[in-house]
């Protein structure tokens, strides 16, 4: 049995006090048969097999962790993504989207099973089997990848403000905006776990609310297709790095950090093999249903786009693929349309009807794409959910950067002094991106693509330890 199995110490995971939530015990449970399991066996007090009986109330009181962790499936990395993949390539890529979402959900899993069956999370892990100069690259690879996450989600939440102000904050300032606010919702841990849990499933809501209204205003016709891409693997022109992309953006590397380290806010009797085996089955429960409730909201985000926005023409563009946009749309990223028509097919290229060319599309023209197909509301009701993605989503990368400086460097500080630390490395990347992006030029879409192929490179740090430490001796191996 590795050392670290053995004796695992609790530690703080937020900005406030480490509170732990109970399992209640159910009144037709075996309480002492249960509490006197063996360690590490796969049976029962009576040499049977230990069962699980689901119990609604026992999963309300574990639930939290999952839905959390399932923010990193939603963040604004994940919506360009998406709505990249749906106007450039229609609905042929939904396979990749949905198998991303399950092979992240049998990593989730074992992350998860991790902090269960140990108590220790997986930086923890990280530090204690590995090399100290081993635990250090995978520290500064993971601090690579939260810091690339965060970007995307300061810069997309700085958009966010500048479309609900009509342009009058830029998107800078609204970067500054997101630091401060962030680093106040964080103080919400303060009170305790399960409203912090609460106030991200409320941003949670209010992000898909959104993104289902403007599906809702697409017509049924927009489903057309959907079953023929979730099913058979196909693979469009050009659509290589869409394919990294969405891998990347799906499957977050820090996010396997973050995972092992919130279900240890779940008070759990670590002597009795029956809890443990619970505990296993709710944190399945719950994150299967999070990630699947994460993987329809990023369908409906390609749905929508792919009903307004894809044209065969941009498809096969020579600079493509591109979307089909409005003149306005097209010229909010790719500057004003040239006088001259395109020598080849490519930016500029009459598609869809008149008043339509092939442009590139992302979170800086979004809103305005879907304003000028949709109407002047949903410009707005796509900053409202894309404010409540980002602002959620940097709360969860900030955990991830306290679990990841206390697990792999044994640093411990007062937990305002790692908010602090860790807000302002990313903070500083993402006010220079948001400067040298805001001449509309399209940048930021195209330097958000590649953070999402950046996370498909750092994804082995986080996945190799995973698969490592969770086929180790700790695991019970029934369950």
């Amino acid at each position: 049995m590795a050392p670290w199995c053995s004796s695992p110490k609790s530690k703080e995971i937020g900005v406030g006090s480490a509170e732990q939530v109970s399992l209640p015990a159910s009144s037709d449970d075996e309480e002492g048969n249960e509490a006197r399991q063996p360690r590490h066996t796969s049976e029962s007090a009576d040499g049977g097999p230990l069962h699980f009986r689901f119990s609604w109330r026992k999963l309300w009181r574990f639930a939290g962790p999952g839905w959390l962790m399932s923010l990193a499936y939603l963040d604004p990395g994940n919506l360009e993504n998406n709505l990249q993949q749906g106007a450039y390539t229609r609905l042929t890529l939904v396979w990749v989207l949905w198998w991303a979402t399950v092979t992240g959900f049998v990593l989730q899993e074992m992350s998860a099973r991790l902090g269960l069956v140990t108590g220790r999370d997986l930086a923890q892990a990280v530090r204690d089997e590995y090399p100290r100069w081993l635990s250090l690259v995978v520290y500064v690879m993971m601090e690579i990848a939260v810091i690339g996450a965060d970007v995307q989600e300061v810069v997309a939440s700085g958009i966010a403000f500048n479309l609900l102000s009509h342009g009058s904050i830029p998107v800078w300032a609204g970067c500054l905006i997101t630091a401060v606010d962030t680093i106040t919702f964080l103080a919400v841990g303060y009170l305790g776990v399960r409203y912090l849990e609460g106030f991200v499933c409320v941003l949670m809501g209010i992000m898909s609310l959104c993104f289902f209204i403007n599906l809702g205003h697409s017509g049924l016709e927009a489903w057309d297709g959907v079953i023929e891409g979730w099913v058979i693997p196909t693979m469009p022109t050009g659509a290589f790095t869409q394919v990294v992309g969405t891998i990347g953006a799906v499957i977050m590397p820090h996010n396997l950090y973050l995972h092992s380290g919130l279900v240890l806010s779940r008070k759990l009797e670590r002597s009795s093999d029956y809890r443990v085996h619970e505990a296993l089955w709710y944190s399945r429960v719950e994150s299967a249903g999070a990630l699947l409730f994460a993987f329809l909201v990023n369908l409906a985000v390609v749905v929508t786009f792919s009903a307004r926005f894809f044209d065969p023409t941009c498809q096969e563009a020579a600079e493509g693929p591109l979307a089909c946009l409005s003149r306005t749309a097209y010229e909010e990223v790719n500057g004003p349309l040239p006088a001259q028509p395109p020598v080849r097919a490519g930016l500029g290229t009459p598609c869809g009807g008149s008043h339509h060319i092939c442009g590139v599309i992302g979170l800086e023209n979004a809103g305005v794409a879907l304003k000028d197909g949709l109407g002047d509301w949903s410009l707005y009701v796509w900053a409202i959910g894309l404010l409540a993605a980002g602002q959620a989503s940097t709360m969860v990368c900030t955990y991830a950067g306290q679990i990841l400086l206390s697990g792999c460097l044994d640093i411990e500080l007062p937990p305002w002094k790692r908010v602090f630390a860790t807000r302002l490395f990313a903070l500083g990347p993402a006010l220079i991106v948001a400067l040298l992006t805001s001449n509309g030029s399209g940048a930021f879409d195209n330097i958000n693509e590649y953070l999402n192929v950046l996370q498909s490179v750092q994804l082995p740090f986080a996945m190799l330890p995973t698969l490592h430490f969770a086929g180790t001796d700790c695991d019970l191996s029934a369950t």
